[in-house]
């Protein structure tokens, strides 16, 4: 008797435009897997032009009433996002964990740091105070406010699918204005979950919009003469590449690429707790994440017993489905993501490099797993060492001084995160004063900064000069507008031809 097996029902994917779903008309769509098991779960469909255009002008639409909208109207919508996301954050977690692959545990943890950006956005009526000086010259007062810049886009990637699309819609929406989402063809649901709960919190339609697809929608949006402004999150090549073709026609632009982060760890650190700290921020998320330590660098001494505490825990992580309680660590995205990830482990002792653990080694039958790998070594010219990986493998660079370490650190065309273990306090302040990258962590392997302060890095890990969320958010999504008055008894009016007087 031949057993049945039955293929599992595909979903099809499609964009949100003006308040509801709408299917494309392109003919193209791709794949959309659940990376634990190996098989399609989705198509996500694949955006016209013309499909792009009509998400822009939906927003277009608009804007000039969501710009007149209330401060206090919006503050009170956001508490109320705020609410409804807190509510069912299981539901969103669920779906990033079967498109992602990351376990459910680190999904919640994904929408609670989104939600503290939402949170932020609640104060928007403090956010955007202007200033007022009055009498800067006789009978003349000046003030500042700071308004919307219109129709703005998001372009985010696979890693995080909803807590980096929060950090640029939220602060975007907050501040005026309408927004066009474009986000990874990998694990778009949790996109059109995001446009449906904005509706159910009563956002006014268009003011949210999400077109699915691939560089076609992209370049549409680069090119768009109605949008004012594109974020973007992903690698460092077409981080530089929308940077350009944005700021090219016109745009604000603030474009995050890739990194590669770096774990210095003095003599004097606490072996046990470094060792946790390299664990935990290697393997975390299966390494998918820019603010992943990637490299160890162990000064002096500290290295043998630091390579062999890392090694010795890397057996404890679990390795499984997201949706299993007992996994602390999922699979890689998609294959072709699992398999070059996995060919620098394959490639690493021809370099010259020593693979301590080999991830390739008892990984699932299906799904898209590799298990964690721990490289010792490595150095700057190997490719283990000048590449983002962007998965579990953490390589171990060895010094022998302090000022060694910070140099590699400065030379890397990154500067996206870097972190210092040590116990000495003089130390760590030379270091956070010496070192090149934009967030740093003293005895913290993930300095993600919280809401209040702002995100981003240095050198080819940011292109513009404004991080996302946070203060520089809200400078990033208005433009500033500077207001002089004079209120004149018209007795005193006369013609003065002269150069305006300040006296």
């Amino acid at each position: 008797m031949t057993e049945t097996v039955e293929t599992p029902a595909v979903t099809r994917i499609p964009h949100w435009i003006g308040g509801r779903r709408s299917e494309s008309g392109s003919g193209r769509s791709g794949p959309v897997f659940n990376p634990a098991t190996g098989r399609q779960s989705g198509a996500v469909d694949f955006a016209t032009v013309e499909e792009v255009d009509a998400a822009v002008q939906a927003a277009q639409a608009a804007f000039g009433g969501w710009r007149e909208t209330s401060l206090a109207k919006r503050a009170e919508l956001f508490f109320g996002i705020r609410e409804l996301i807190h509510a069912r954050r299981d539901e969103v977690a669920e779906i990033l964990v079967r498109e992602h692959g990351k376990v459910f545990s680190d999904a919640l943890g994904e929408v609670t740091r989104g939600l503290e950006v939402v949170e932020y956005c609640c104060g928007i009526p403090q956010l955007l105070k202007g200033e007022h000086s009055e009498q800067v010259s006789t009978g003349i007062d000046v003030h500042s406010i700071r308004q919307p810049l219109g129709v703005v886009a998001g372009i985010t990637p696979f890693n995080f699918p909803a807590m980096v699309p929060m950090w640029m819609w939220a602060p975007a929406i907050a501040c005026g204005n309408t927004f066009v989402l474009k986000p990874s063809e990998k694990d778009p649901s949790a996109s059109l979950w995001t446009a449906e709960l904005l509706q159910e919190a009563g956002l006014p339609d268009g003011v949210f919009n999400v077109v699915m697809g691939d560089k076609v929608a992209v370049d549409a949006i680069l090119q768009h003469p109605d949008i004012a402004a594109v974020s973007f999150v992903g690698s460092t090549p077409i981080a530089r590449y929308v940077y350009e073709q944005s700021t090219a026609t016109g745009k604000r632009c603030q474009a995050l690429g890739g990194a590669k982060n770096h774990m210095i760890v003095l003599p004097d650190a606490d072996i046990d707790s470094a060792a946790d700290a390299a664990i935990s921020a290697a393997y975390g998320s299966a390494g998918e994440r820019c603010m992943a330590v990637s490299m160890v660098v162990a000064v002096g001494d500290v290295a043998e017993p630091l390579v062999a505490a890392i090694r010795d825990r890397i057996p404890q992580v679990n390795v499984g489905d997201g949706m299993d309680p007992a996994s602390e660590m999922g699979p890689l995205v998609t294959a072709e993501h699992r398999d070059k990830v996995a060919s620098y482990i394959e490639n690493a002792p021809a370099e010259g490099a020593t693979v301590v653990v080999d991830g390739r080694d008892g990984v699932p039958g299906e799904g898209f797993f590799l298990n964690p790998s721990l490289l010792d070594n490595v150095t700057p010219t190997m490719r283990a060492y000048a590449d983002e990986i962007f998965g579990p493998v953490l390589g171990v660079t060895r010094v022998a001084t302090y000022e060694e370490a910070v140099g590699l650190v400065n030379d890397s065309p990154y500067g996206n995160g870097v972190a210092l273990f040590t116990r000495d306090g003089g130390v760590a302040r030379r270091f956070q004063f010496e070192v090149d990258a934009g967030m740093v962590g003293i005895n913290v392997p993930i300095p993600v900064p919280v809401a209040f302060y702002s995100f981003g890095g240095w050198g080819d890990s940011l292109f513009g000069d404004r991080h996302v969320y946070g203060p520089e958010a809200i400078d990033f999504y208005t433009r500033g507008k500077v207001v002089t008055t004079r209120w004149p008894d018209p007795a005193t009016s006369k013609i003065d031809l002269g150069f305006p007087q300040t006296r």
